[in-house]
Formats: structure tokens, sequence, C-alpha cells
């Protein structure tokens, strides 16, 4: 077993692949462009979407990266042994090229082999699909395994809930898994026989087999295209191969949580080590947020919801630390310091990571003792804490409703059946977001392909090429959300809007689209794109080969897709609204319709 950090494991994860003829591509914003469907990119396959559906990647049908992700799904597990929001994913992708067994070898060479990670084969199990009336018990990738030298008594089979990805949605592409584990506890062996239940044994990497589709019945169909979909997760490997028995013990953590010691002048013991493991944990997530390309902010929405939520649970369990003094920027500042030779976005955003935390935090604090005391003297009065004193408690003192939980919990106070309900009616009572809508985010899954989505995508192009023409060349787009009702679209502006400026982009845009003008898709170097006037979002961030968009000669921009084939196909776009959503930042929402509408609606 070879002791590496996280960089050196990264580092030897994508030669061993490159080996193996894959092209090693960059990792993607944290902020997926082709899935409506979650807020953050939760896996290295989610900048591969439009791929892993049948488009041709420029590079090839062997693709590898390192991606940054964030789990929301994992946030109350965090402070255990191996769980975080933020983490990195190492991956390797087939586009329709080799299949289980090529894929299963691999997995097996680069834990096993001496030449890479050389693991102790003593210490791995499997699980595979155990099937059922949809499709059958996987055999063949444990037929694998067997012929690899792992024995039978350590492979286990198990159902969709644990060894089936996917679809997102309804309908698309899904198939089996099978996941591998490792045995963590150095001083006690192995068991003979596999026990998934045993948290002992640790998930360290999935190998997904997208082989069916499910169609509209809900009948399992073979896919024309069979692909490959892997992730290893890089801080539970690094753990092991450093023999350490958490994750916030690898070199990547411990200066986060030295720091936070050091802020907090007390050391870790069994009743406040859960403090100190979820500070080093948001806060990194807060500051890869903040850091990445799309210049995300705290907010009460989508992923600026969820990146408040990360400061605020900071604040207030530095506060439970006997931490006083402001200490968010002090934290981020280790953070971006580790990790900027990998992700130089961190170094490069750095002074708007420290702004937005220095404000969030200040913010914070300033109704943070009061709302606490509000929260005491409901739970104090030994009655239930509804879903309307959450409300409270955010609307007021700005308290996440995962944060009035969680102090709930830690009184022992029951959370009612109708708790999220009750806040949710009062939030669509005051305008502010439907929590019910957001949740339904947090799933990972492949895109929402349906046609409406599709159009609204191109409409973005033809809205970011408008909004050049009429504002200026130094516009770009900072985001995107899409949904199959409307599109969002950030961009960087800063003056206002005025309304004669949106309905001149507005009817740009439906000038573009009566023009019918042809979609078409080139691959190109990035140097060519450039040369050629194609806008290039987030430099440094593509592969050799990029997928260019063209409509017409209106707008050329470096996009992965997917786009209507003609302009025409849209109908006729309308922009909904347009505001501020931080420092220098525009926001414009927009729909596309079959008949024009009759009424614009400005700002």
């Amino acid at each position: 077993m070879k002791p590496l950090t996280s960089r050196q494991l990264k580092q030897l994860y994508l030669r061993f692949f490159k080996e193996k003829g894959h092209a090693i591509i960059p990792s993607a914003s944290l902020v997926p462009e082709n899935d409506p469907t979650v807020l953050f990119t939760t896996a290295g396959m989610h900048p591969l979407v439009p791929f892993l559906l049948g488009q041709p990647h420029p590079l090839g049908r062997r693709l590898a990266n390192a991606q940054k992700c964030i789990r929301t799904q994992d946030i109350d597990e965090v402070g255990d042994e191996t769980h975080t929001t933020f983490f990195e994913m190492m991956g390797n992708w087939s586009l329709g090229d080799y299949f289980k067994d090529e894929a299963i070898g691999m997995s097996h060479e680069f834990l096993l082999s001496k030449d890479w990670l050389d693991l102790d084969p003593e210490r791995l199990s499997v699980t595979c699909f155990v099937g059922d009336g949809d499709a059958p018990k996987d055999e063949e990738a444990a037929g694998i395994w067997m012929k690899l030298g792992v024995p039978k008594e350590r492979i286990a089979f198990l159902p969709k809930k644990d060894n089936w990805w996917g679809p997102a949605g309804s309908t698309g592409p899904c198939g089996p898994d099978t996941e591998m584990f490792y045995w963590t506890p150095n001083d006690i062996p192995a068991p003979k026989v596999f026990d998934p239940k045993d948290k002992r044994w640790v998930e360290i990497w999935n190998d997904v087999f997208l082989q069916y589709n499910k169609n509209k019945e809900g009948r399992y169909e073979p896919l024309r295209m069979r692909n490959v979909d892997t992730g290893l997760g890089l801080e539970r490997v690094t753990m092991i191969l450093q023999g350490k028995t958490n994750i916030f013990d690898i070199e990547s953590f411990k200066p986060v949580i030295e720091k936070i010691v050091s802020l907090s002048g007390q050391g870790i013991t069994e009743g406040n080590r859960r403090s100190f493991r979820i500070i080093a944990d948001h806060m990194r997530a807060a500051t890869f947020i903040l850091g990445d390309e799309k210049g995300i902010a705290p907010s009460n929405v989508d992923q600026g919801y969820i990146l408040r939520r990360y400061i605020r649970r900071c604040v207030r369990h530095g506060r439970l630390l006997g931490i006083e003094e402001d200490f968010c920027r002090d934290v981020a500042g280790i953070v971006i310091d580790i990790h900027k030779g990998d992700y130089p976005e961190l170094e490069k955003n750095k002074q708007f990571v420290l702004t937005e935390l220095d404000k969030e935090e200040n913010r914070f604090k300033e109704t943070l003792d009061a709302g606490i005391g509000f929260f005491n003297k409901i739970a104090d009065g030994k009655r239930a804490v509804s879903g309307k004193d959450a409300f409270l408690l955010f609307q007021s003192h700005g308290f996440p409703v995962e944060m009035t939980k969680e102090l709930m919990q830690e009184k022992g106070l029951q959370i009612s059946a109708s708790f999220d309900k009750e806040f949710d009616e009062e939030f669509q009572r005051h305008q502010e977001l439907s929590r019910l809508a957001t949740e339904k985010k947090f799933k990972s899954g492949l895109a929402d392909t349906q046609m409406e989505t599709i159009k609204l995508h191109t409409a973005t192009h033809l809205l970011h090429a408008a909004l050049k023409k009429v504002l200026g060349p130094d516009v770009n787009q900072k985001g995107s959300n899409i949904t199959v009702e409307r599109l969002r679209f950030d961009f960087s502006y800063d003056k206002k809007v005025t309304p004669e400026q949106l309905k001149q982009v507005e009817d740009m845009v439906n000038e573009a689209i009566r023009k019918k003008m042809t979609v078409i898709r080139e691959e190109m170097t990035i140097e060519e794109a450039k040369a050629e006037g194609a806008t290039a979002l987030f430099a440094g961030k593509y592969g050799e080969k990029v997928s260019v968009y063209s409509a017409g000669d209106f707008s050329k921009e470096v996009c992965t897709g997917p786009h209507v084939g003609n302009t025409g196909e849209l109908g006729h776009f309308r922009i909904l609204k347009e505001e501020s959503v931080a420092a220098g930042i525009r926001r414009i929402k927009a729909i596309v319709a079959p008949e024009p509408e009759q009424k614009y609606m400005s700002h």
C-alpha cells in the first residue's frame, strides 16, 4: 500500500487511465449546465450528460478526470469518519466503447496492482445487483470479479436501492452497478464473509453500467450504446492509503482542522469533535462554491441558499467552540492555499470569497444570539417547535430551517409530521421560495432532456449574444439554470439594465428565431474557436478539442449541448424579469412559447 497524498493519488489515477487510452478532461463548474434536476454537480457525469446520451465527445470515447462535487444529502452525516458535503470524485467513462469486463478489470488493477495502489486484496469486497422483475441478477459482473480472484463470500448481491443507478426522472438511461468496499480497521483482520451492513467496510469506488433505457411505459429496454460511468472517492481512498481512520486526518484536511483548533483555543474531545469537522467541511464547501467560475453568492434561493446554510452553520458551531471573533476568512484562506494548485479559480476569486464570507458572517452574527434566545424560549416552554416558529426564526433571525431542526434534535424535541408543510406554507405566503421545489433539486441524475429544456438551452445562447450586442462585449455569462418552464441567466454587468435595453435584447433574440437559422456543431481546438470569435467561458477548463455551436452568424459559443437544429423551433422568446443578484451580476428569467405573448413584462 502506497502512503500517497490526495494530490499524488489524483495524479496517479489520471496517469493510469491515460495509459489505458483515456483523454483527461478538466473539472467542470460546481453548477451544472445541462441538468436542471440538481443545484450542484454531484458526480463527474453531470458535465458529460449530452455525451452519455449519444452526442460524440470531441476527445473520443474514453475519458477520465477529477471533478469537484457537492452532495447536500450527506449533510446530516458530516461529523462521522467518512462523510463530507464537498469532495473530489475521480472518474473514468466509456462512451459506447468498453463495458463490464474492461471496466471492472481496470478498477481491480488500479486498486490491487503493485504498480499502482497495491491495496490488500484480503480487505476488498464488492456488491452487485441482485436482479428483479425489470432486469436480471448481474451474474456477469460477479463472474468477472471471481475470475480476478475475489472469493464468492466477498460478493454481496443487493437490490435497486443499493446497486442500481438512474434514471433521474421517470424515463431515461439507467443500469446496475458494482461497488467496491475496503475494510478500514488497521488492527483487525477483515472477516472472510462480507457483510455490507458493517460500517467498517467503506465504499471507495462505484462502476455503473448504463445498459437500459426506462421508457414511458416503465419497461427497461436494452440501450443501443452502452456506457460506463465510474466514481472513486479521492478523500476516502487517501484516508486508506495513509492508514487513517477518518478523512479529517488526511493532509488536505489536517491544516484546516488545526486552524480551527487554534482559533478556538481548545483541543478536540469526544464532545466537540463534530463541531470541528462540520466547520472544516462546510467552510471547504463554501470556499469552493464562492470560488467557482459561476460567482455564486449567499442568498435565499437555490445554490445561494445552500451556501448561506453552510456559512451560518459554521458560525453557529464556531460559537459552540467558543470562537467569538470573525473566523470564516481565516479558515477559507487555508482551504485556498491547499487547493489552488489544482483549482486556480480559488486564488483568482480569492477576494470575492473572503469579502462574501465577511459579509455573511457579520450579517448572521448580528442576529445569532437573539435567534438562539428566541428558540430557547420556545423549547424551554416544553412545547413543540412548529414550522411557523421555524419560519419566524428564518425571517427574523436568518436561521435556515435545517439549523432549527438541528437545534431541536440537540434539545431532544420531536419534529412533527406537519413541520415542513407549515414552514413551506409560510414561505409561500411571504413569496420567498418553495422549500419543496428546492428539495427536488437535491437528487442527482441524468439531465431532463425534454424538448422544452433543449429549446431553452439554445435560447440562452441567443440571449447571451444579444446581451453582448446591446450592453457591450464585456458582458459574460456567470451562471445559468434551466427547468422545463423557464431559463435563468446570470451575467456580468455593473449597471441597471433599462426597460428599453431589455426590449431591444428580446426583439433581437426573436429576430434570430424568425430567421430560422440552422444550428451547427463543430469540433476544434479552443484556440481555433477563439480565433473564429466563439464565446469561450472559464478559460483553462477545456480539453484539447471542444464542441462549438453556431446559430447562423448571430451566435457562436463553446458548449457541450444539446441544442435544437434550427432557431425557428424555439417559438417566441419573452423576458419575464431582470434583477440584480450580487455586486456586478444581473439575472434574467425568460421563457419560450409557441405563440407570441401580447404583453411585455419589464422588471
